[in-house]
């Protein structure tokens, strides 16, 4: 098992980490709605960490396939109150953001990370941002916004080129003042994916993780899954039922060495994590047996 470096300002718990997702959001693709309500999305925040969340991941703007931006002052509504009373319970929270003063006012009411799904091009700014926040901020691959994404997901070797990708925006950012400690870098699974090019990056994190950097893995619940485990007559099973296989992922990518892994339902992925790591010591400890 490769053994991801630790994230400054975060848990070193000595195993991969588990991040909760709070969609606060009336269209995300599993759970939109759910936790549009500010008191609902503190709730189900702090139920998350009583489940097992070491992080807790708070967006107010949908990424899914098709979706559209939504403004400034609206994600800023939605997700600063949320970020502020969770920060208030001593929760570690992270803003799922694109935008350089959404990322600044979630840093300034308590956030400790800046997960940005563009890996800073759909704002410039904010490389300059996470640089003088000086927070851990999570570079993901990207190929564009959420509307056309899925034109842009052609590849002749997806494991290099993503790879390639994620390694020049990591100089970019750099080059904007982002210390090199503080990047974690994500595959961005079905971002500009089709589920082949899901499941060939998923077989091949080592060539992720031999860049040196924390990884953070999230396949909660995609579209891929639910096409994996769907019907005969062809119908995917539906997000909410793809769960179990959430946790098998988990398992997988925390034996491989992810940092991290993003996950709405908490329970299953907090014991897979756990699991992971045993396994992992149990190598180690055996006896006349190379770990």
């Amino acid at each position: 098992m490769t053994t991801n470096p630790a994230v400054p300002g975060l848990p070193d718990l000595g195993r991969c980490l588990v991040m909760g997702v709070v969609n606060v959001t009336p269209d995300s693709f599993s759970d939109g709605g759910d936790w549009f309500d500010h008191d609902a999305a503190i709730r189900h925040g702090l139920e998350l960490v009583a489940e097992g969340a070491d992080l807790v991941d708070v967006g107010g703007e949908s990424t899914k396939p098709g979706a559209q931006r939504v403004s400034l002052p609206e994600e800023l509504r939605r997700v600063v109150p949320v970020i502020d009373a969770l920060s208030a319970e001593g929760v570690h929270v992270s803003i799922d953001t694109m935008r350089a003063e959404v990322a600044e006012a979630a840093i300034g009411a308590g956030a400790k990370l800046v997960n940005d799904v563009s890996g800073g091009l759909a704002d410039p700014a904010m490389p300059r941002v996470v640089a003088k926040a000086g927070v851990p901020y999570v570079v993901m691959h990207w190929r564009g916004h959420s509307h056309d994404m899925q034109t842009r997901a052609v590849y002749d070797d997806v494991v290099a080129e993503v790879g390639d990708e994620l390694r020049r925006r990591t100089e970019a950012v750099m080059a904007e003042g982002v210390d090199p400690s503080l990047i974690v870098l994500d595959p961005g699974l079905g971002f500009a994916k089709r589920p082949e090019h899901n499941w060939t990056l998923l077989g091949h994190l080592e060539a992720l993780l031999s860049q040196g950097r924390p990884l953070l893995v999230g396949a909660s619940r995609k579209r891929f899954l639910g096409r994996l485990l769907g019907r005969s007559d062809g119908a995917p099973r539906s997000f909410l039922d793809c769960d179990d296989a959430t946790a098998a992922i988990t398992a997988l990518a925390a034996a491989a060495g992810a940092w991290c892994v993003r996950v709405h339902d908490v329970r299953a992925n907090a014991d897979a994590v756990r699991v992971a790591a045993a396994v992992g010591r149990g190598r180690v400890a055996a006896p006349g047996v190379r770990p």
